[in-house]
């Protein structure tokens, strides 16, 4: 049997993106990945997230955030890591140590949208939808390589 890959996502928070894409690549993925994230700064699950992840049977309600740090001093180790920080706020986005295939996947943060409620929800739903896709579209890829 294969060994199951395994996939860090960071954020700064650990609030949105990178929830998203953890839950996104445990469904689609299935047991091929072992998938983990985490942000610089942990802080609490963002409640538009977890309304716009609920919309497509993502409970994340009761997830707790990361710290990479955290993470690294355990000496937790990946095969991929994947950066989804915006392109505005990627000079923050931590580097994790000794991973050799990292890659860096700007989505908009949700953190920072304004407007109403149901606008800012509207933009969750589009981030949620992009970052799926972005998901699905490196599971193909990688099963390309492993062929």
């Amino acid at each position: 049997m294969e060994t199951a890959q395994r996939v860090l996502f960071i954020c700064i928070h650990n609030s949105a993106r990178s929830q998203m894409a953890e839950a996104f690549l445990k469904e689609l993925g299935k047991d091929r990945y072992l998938v983990e994230s985490a942000g610089l700064k942990p802080t609490e699950i963002n409640p538009l997230v977890v309304a716009a992840m609920q919309e497509v049977g993502h409970d994340l309600s009761g997830k707790k955030t990361n710290s990479v740090f955290d993470f690294f001093k355990e000496g937790r180790l990946y095969d991929t890591v994947i950066t989804v920080c915006d392109e505005s706020s990627e000079g923050q986005c931590p580097i994790f140590p000794g991973v050799t295939n990292r890659l860096h996947w700007p989505f908009q943060d949700p953190s920072q949208l304004t407007g109403t409620d149901a606008e800012k929800l509207e933009k969750v739903r589009e981030i949620r939808e992009q970052i799926r896709g972005k998901i699905a579209a490196w599971i193909i890829e990688e099963e390309k390589k492993a062929s």
